[in-house]
């Protein structure tokens, strides 16, 4: 089973692109799988079935970054016979990992999904097509398509870095920080440096303020008088999933 979680961890981080967010997506993963362990019949591996969980609960949660790559323009882009990229650039960012994720975050999710499954984890297309509830010729599709836009993305890398040079804090670095600025917990240090990035950034601003404003809309649903039924928290620490997932 451990290696079942180290396996829903590596693609929630691919996924979301923040460590924190993907241990609570793998949390909210094992609740579903906990709580639904029934509808598992053996008709596929285990860990295809609960990777087709983590993907459904990292649809609900997806973020929306400032720049997503669109489907049909990264067709139109590489069938231009003048379109190239600087190869050992795009080879050189790849290989730096807070990069490379933020590449992959800039792909449309189901994209992204396909080819963090296939080329980062090893799975077959049969198995995505299989896990991802999709087409065999949409799972070939979507990695073609996955792969020319992360190539795009990570020669686009110098871009954003010329948008934000300058600044202390990567974008990745800044937005893992916003929440606790929001809250007033980052320690001063850290605190100067993510409203200078703020201050400059081309696209954290928006993330920011977006998160304020739910933050405060979310404060006018809160209920003096409710109380938070404490089986969830109990599922989790006393969470067995029973011989089938032993495998």
């Amino acid at each position: 089973m451990s290696n079942e979680l180290a396996g829903l961890f590596r693609y929630a981080v691919s996924l979301v692109g923040d460590p924190v967010e993907a241990e609570d997506v793998v949390g909210e993963t094992v609740l579903r799988a906990f709580e639904h362990n029934d509808q598992f019949r053996g008709e596929s591996t285990v860990r295809t079935w609960l990777h087709q969980i983590l993907h459904n609960v990292a649809i609900d949660r997806a973020r929306h970054y400032g720049h997503d790559v669109l489907v049909d323009e990264i067709d139109e882009l590489w069938s231009d016979d003048t379109y190239t990229v600087e190869a050992s650039a795009v080879i050189e960012r790849a290989e730096i990992r807070g990069e490379l994720r933020e590449a992959l975050l800039h792909l449309p999710f189901g994209h992204r999904a396909v080819v963090v499954l296939h080329d980062a984890e090893g799975w077959g297309l049969a198995e995505i097509s299989e896990g991802l509830g999709i087409g065999l010729p949409a799972a070939k599709q979507r990695l073609r398509r996955g792969r020319m836009m992360l190539v795009s993305e990570l020669d686009r890398g110098e871009e954003r870095r010329m948008a934000n040079r300058g600044l202390v804090l990567s974008c990745a670095e800044a937005r893992g920080k916003v929440s606790e600025y929001v809250d007033n917990d980052l320690p001063g240090i850290e605190r100067s440096r993510l409203e200078e990035h703020l201050a400059e950034c081309a696209s954290c601003p928006p993330i920011y303020q977006a998160l304020v404003g739910v933050k405060n809309s979310l404060g006018s649903l809160h209920d003096p008088d409710s109380v938070v039924p404490p089986e969830l928290a109990r599922k989790l620490k006393d969470l067995h999933l029973g011989e089938k997932f032993q495998s």
